[in-house]
């Protein structure tokens, strides 16, 4: 069983890619990957055997496949897309790109080739509304959802038809959460029909009841992510969820803090506290066990790691990494057993 963790380095335009330790958490850099343009978002396929890089500042797209022994990269290859790509996800068959854009307020499909290659050109690309935010398909693979932040403060909502590639919206195609909310990035339960928002101008996660006979999202509560005593600015970056479904966490940006919440046996939420990080926490990720959590501050350069308690879901701080100028995307994978 080995693990490996690629770290997007937005600034230096390169993808990192390090060892981890399952038993202590500890990272070993062994290589890096130039890319031709600010890299952000990261994703796999289903099989993890590709990995995809959205290039921001070229409107790119890089396909790579992954050598399943060592977890390095080799290009395949790098495409124009219409507008900078802020999220990537593939469907669950891996036979189509998801891609979502903040400036352009787009959601877009592609379809992926034999060699897993991203094609060209977009096979729909969809108009939203501005800072259309993140896109990725519920376990069915019938659902997407597509948050917006302020001002559009919306989630889309689609069907997908994976024997075709098309997203359609939905008979009811969004919902309107509070004004000031902003939804950015989402979550789905492992075993639940729950899915958790975070709200991004409103520094708040909500919790929403998923219907899977229509794939709607119903509101249910909402829960601050910060201190109550907390006077400054900050935003929500990411969220993740643990492996188990026992606990949630959401990066705040400004308190430069991991929020942690319990999640209870009917999906909803109980604040456990924040936990502090490197300042500018906009990107963080949870081992596939669930034993680690690695966060990595934009203002800083540095990532630092944590041990997660697997009964209270506390963060322990273990080290500091230096992952470079303006890190944009942490992602984990598992290969063997």
């Amino acid at each position: 069983m080995k693990y490996h963790m690629y770290v997007a380095n937005s600034g230096e335009q390169k993808i990192l890619r390090y060892d981890l330790n399952p038993e202590t958490g500890a990272l070993t850099l062994v290589g890096e990957v130039e890319v031709d343009g600010a890299v952000g978002p990261l994703c796999t396929n289903p099989q993890k055997q590709y990995l995809y890089a959205g290039l921001r500042s070229t409107k790119k797209v890089s396909s790579f496949s992954i050598d399943q022994k060592t977890g390095a990269l080799e290009l395949i290859n790098t495409v124009d897309f219409d507008s900078d790509p802020c999220y990537l996800s593939t469907d669950r068959t891996g036979r189509y790109l998801f891609s979502s854009y903040y400036s352009a307020g787009v959601v877009a499909v592609n379809a992926l080739d034999s060699t897993g290659a991203v094609t060209t050109p977009h096979r729909q690309w969809i108009k939203t509304a501005g800072h259309s935010h993140c896109v990725h398909p519920d376990r069915t693979n019938q659902y997407v959802f597509v948050p917006h932040t302020m001002p559009a403060n919306a989630i889309f909502q689609f069907t997908f038809d994976e024997t075709k590639g098309d997203l359609t919206p939905n008979a009811t195609p969004k919902i309107k959460p509070p004004r000031g909310e902003g939804p950015r990035h989402y979550e789905y339960h492992p075993t639940l029909d729950i899915v958790y928002a975070a709200n991004e101008n409103g520094n708040s996660v909500t919790v929403y009841d998923f219907n899977t006979i229509n794939g709607t999202l119903a509101r249910r509560q909402n829960i601050s992510t910060l201190p109550e005593d907390f006077q400054g600015k900050s935003s929500i970056a990411q969220i993740h969820i643990h492996p188990t479904g026992k606990f949630l966490y959401i990066s705040n940006r400004g308190h430069d803090s991991i929020a942690r919440f319990a999640v209870k046996p009917d999906g909803e939420l109980q604040t456990l506290g924040q936990t502090p990080t490197e300042p500018i926490p906009r990107v963080f990720n949870i081992d596939p066990e669930g034993n680690f959590l690695f966060a990595a501050g934009q203002g800083s350069g540095k990532m630092e790691s944590f041990r997660i308690d697997p009964e209270t879901g506390d963060l322990t701080s273990l080290e500091k990494y230096d992952v470079g100028t303006l890190p944009m995307w942490v992602m984990i994978l598992k290969f063997g057993k």
